[in-house]
């Protein structure tokens, strides 16, 4: 599997570089990016493996729609599952259920498996799992298959808005 640890030049010189990254820059975010594999679709846990990361601190990005209609973003780490009770209670909402995997794309711009809580064509509220803030960094998608971004998570929170929950089963 081809892994990049690339450099802005050598991003752009591959035409890799994107909205995800162009924000981070933009703001000036101190992250790394990782290119990965040959475009196709991986689990989180086969994505750490890929980059030799801890499973525990790469984050996959997971989409919901409450009882109330509102949409709201959730953060879990790639080995554990989302918890629907305690995501809606971290929100305030009766309930939520996750988005239908045709809606991701008109609703966030993002591709499933290249979903990220930063860049979406509308900005939801977004929660992490609590354990985020045990690690000095944590890896979540770049904004397409085959790129993740490793940032400390208080500079994500710079970004969007971020809170933190026991979110997980």
């Amino acid at each position: 599997m081809k892994q990049q640890k690339g450099s802005a030049s050598d991003r752009e010189a591959a035409g890799s570089k994107t909205n995800v990254i162009r924000i981070l820059e933009q703001n000036g975010i101190e992250h790394d990016s990782y290119f990965y594999g040959n475009g196709e679709p991986a689990s989180g846990t086969e994505v750490a493996d890929m980059l030799g990361e801890d499973p525990d601190m790469v984050f996959k990005t997971l989409v919901t729609q409450g009882h109330s209609g509102e949409h709201y973003v959730f953060m879990v780490p790639v080995r554990c599952e989302l918890d629907l009770k305690k995501a809606a209670s971290a929100v305030g909402e009766k309930s939520i259920a996750m988005i239908k995997a045709k809606e991701l794309l008109p609703l966030t711009g993002y591709v499933h498996g290249g979903c990220s809580p930063i860049g979406m064509k509308k900005q939801f509220r977004t929660v992490a799992d609590e354990t985020a803030i045990l690690f000095d960094v944590i890896m979540f998608s770049g904004g397409r298959i085959g790129c993740q971004v490793k940032m400390s998570p208080s500079d994500l929170e710079k970004l969007i808005p971020l809170t933190y929950s026991d979110i997980t089963v």
